[in-house]
């Protein structure tokens, strides 16, 4: 918790002056049994109405002022824990982006929307409590036996005895919830899990007739969650009757004693009374403090989550700036002269695979082994495999969301490590497996591609992307409304839409990620004659089951249980690569030929 507290320095005055009004609050609250003492002993015993009117006036005062007090004090608490779990989120937020898909991975997605949502809830009420309650409630307890020991030492003996045991009480059964509060938080993050899961992937469930399945496996979840939660509230259930068992046989006891003492004249009925109410004040906080040490505990396992989060470093390292080329490209020799040899053989190139191996994080075998591979620039590569053969691996680490385990990815001659992030992905445009869009407008979703593109180029990638035709046939057009991840439009809209997206960037590396195969065999082949005539220079690389969408590629590559099982164009392939020749003819008739 102390690693998040930073994000309260620019709520330093609120942090002061919450607890300063609570405390203020507190102090006018014990006065009250007092003023109620004079009102009983002067104003009903000598029959004074004015004195009682007076003091009245003078109980009003003090519940005005301290209703005063505590408004100002939740005013300055909510401004604190709110201010600071909007920092706290968009930190968390900004710490995620910067962590590589390794990290993501690992941590695994439910987990983090847990993190952001309801763990920084469950720390900003700890905040909060905390601010108005920590020192009030404990101030109020001693304060209270203080204030009797002035009204009565030997009655306020009461005091000293009953705080302890009800200490005991509070504070012995915050020690048995407290480790069962962690489990239901774990408990809860199952849960979500198996909710976003369950939501997400609820067409399939349907398309399967798991609905069933997935139900028991939800109640199972929810019914362990309940168990912790009800063994917990059962538990915490006992605070209430034995602390008001001890609270009212301390009050008997106080009375008893209090009646005694003012039949021998040791003490007025109005002092018995206070000191009944101050009784009252002590249990009313203890039990207040029972539950803040409750929301506390809550508060400081949702931090440590948190902080474990922060605690994650990405695998990566950026350069902090963009090297010149005389740093990144070659050795300077003994003259400081730079040899240029290595940067003229690859001035061309503008992709280059190096002997490159790649093994995922806790992965038992590499995904891909020994990958050598050189692109030029303005080609067009096709990139074809069976399932799980390494197809997106491969381009995933051109934009670096992957880094390779061994050997090198190049760009423009530069090993990918060598760049920085913004520089990196200016160069490359990728549009994934998954087509993703966001609640918006077209216009909202394109600019994503560049902030400052114009319609006209709007209007250009959409065309060159097969788009244009649909998205004039909505109302609004370009400002047509898109919903959460483009629901309201086909696959194929949504994918010509994410394609549009990324040629607004005008990459001069294009990536589609097996992103065209909602398209039609008539839009897949016009799709790819506009990319090969797009205005500027860009080196494309397709990613496909099909082999019409890559067959008329500069290059092919093929790839079978991560490795090159063939590189070439289609004809080469297909007389020499077994793997190619199976994928082809699977799709097409031996007999027909299109090449």
């Amino acid at each position: 918790m102390r690693k998040l507290l930073v994000y309260l320095k620019d709520y330093k005055k609120e942090t002061v002056f919450a607890p300063l009004f609570k405390m203020l609050e507190a102090t006018f609250e014990l006065f009250v049994p007092l003023v109620m003492a004079a009102i009983i002993d002067r104003g009903i015993g000598d029959s004074d109405i004015s004195y009682v009117l007076q003091m009245g006036l003078i109980l009003v005062a003090l519940g005005l002022i301290g209703l005063l007090c505590s408004i100002t004090a939740q005013f300055f608490a909510a401004k604190a824990a709110v201010g600071f779990s909007t920092k706290l989120k968009h930190a968390l937020f900004d710490h995620i982006q910067g962590l590589s898909f390794t990290e993501i991975d690992t941590l695994g997605t439910s987990t983090l929307i847990t993190r952001m949502t309801s763990d920084v809830n469950q720390v900003q009420n700890g905040v909060n409590m905390v601010l108005r309650l920590f020192l009030r409630s404990p101030f109020i307890v001693f304060g209270a036996m203080i204030m009797a020991f002035t009204i009565d030492a030997k009655a306020a003996m009461i005091f000293v005895v009953t705080i302890p045991l009800l200490a005991v009480v509070v504070f012995g059964i915050m020690a048995l919830t407290m480790p069962m509060y962690k489990k239901v938080q774990a408990g809860l993050d199952a849960v979500l899990s198996a909710t976003r899961q369950n939501l997400t992937g609820a067409r399939v469930i349907r398309a399967f007739h798991k609905e069933e399945e997935e139900t028991e496996q939800f109640e199972e979840k929810n019914g362990f969650l309940t168990h912790l939660q009800l063994v917990v509230g059962r538990i915490s259930a006992l605070t209430n009757p034995v602390t008001y068992i001890i609270i009212n046989a301390a009050t008997i006891f106080l009375l008893y004693t209090g009646a005694v003492r003012v039949d021998n004249g040791s003490i007025t009925q109005g002092e018995v009374v206070a000191l009944v109410n101050y009784m009252s004040q002590i249990l009313v906080e203890l039990i207040k403090l029972a539950n803040l040490i409750i929301t506390i505990t809550k508060a400081l396992a949702c931090a440590n989550r948190i902080e474990s989060v922060f605690e994650v470093e990405s695998s990566m390292r950026w350069a902090a700036k963009t090297d010149d080329v005389s740093e990144a490209g070659g050795l300077a020799d003994g003259n400081g002269k730079q040899e240029k040899d290595g940067a003229e053989a690859g001035e061309d190139m503008a992709v280059e695979f190096d002997h490159v191996h790649l093994t995922y994080e806790g992965a038992g075998a590499e995904s891909l082994s020994d990958i050598h591979i050189q692109v030029r620039r303005g080609q067009t590569i096709g990139i074809i495999g069976g399932t799980g053969s390494g197809k997106s691996s491969l381009v995933n680490m051109i934009p670096r969301f992957y880094d390779a385990t061994t050997g090198m990815v190049r760009v423009d001659g530069r090993d990918v490590r060598d760049y920085g992030m913004e520089e990196l992905r200016q160069k490359v445009g990728m549009v994934l497996q998954k087509a993703v869009l966001f609640r918006g407008t077209i216009r909202d979703n394109l600019l994503w591609g560049g902030a400052d593109a114009t319609d006209e180029e709007l209007w250009e990638a959409l065309s060159a992307a097969q788009a244009k035709e649909f998205v004039e046939s909505k109302e609004g057009g370009l400002d047509a409304p898109v919903a959460q991840e483009g629901r309201n439009l086909s696959g194929g809209q949504r994918q010509r839409l994410t394609i549009a997206r990324a040629l607004v960037q005008k990459p001069e590396i294009l990536i589609l990620d097996d992103s065209a195969s909602a398209l039609d065999y008539a839009t897949d082949a016009a799709l790819r004659k506009a990319l090969g005539s797009l205005p500027w220079q860009s080196t494309v690389f397709i990613v496909s089951q099909r082999a019409s969408s890559i067959q008329h590629a500069d290059q092919i590559i093929v790839l079978e249980d991560g490795e090159m099982a063939g590189c070439g164009t289609h004809e080469k392939l297909l007389a020499d690569c077994e793997v190619y020749q199976e994928i082809y003819y699977s799709q097409f008739e031996q007999s027909e030929k299109k090449f």
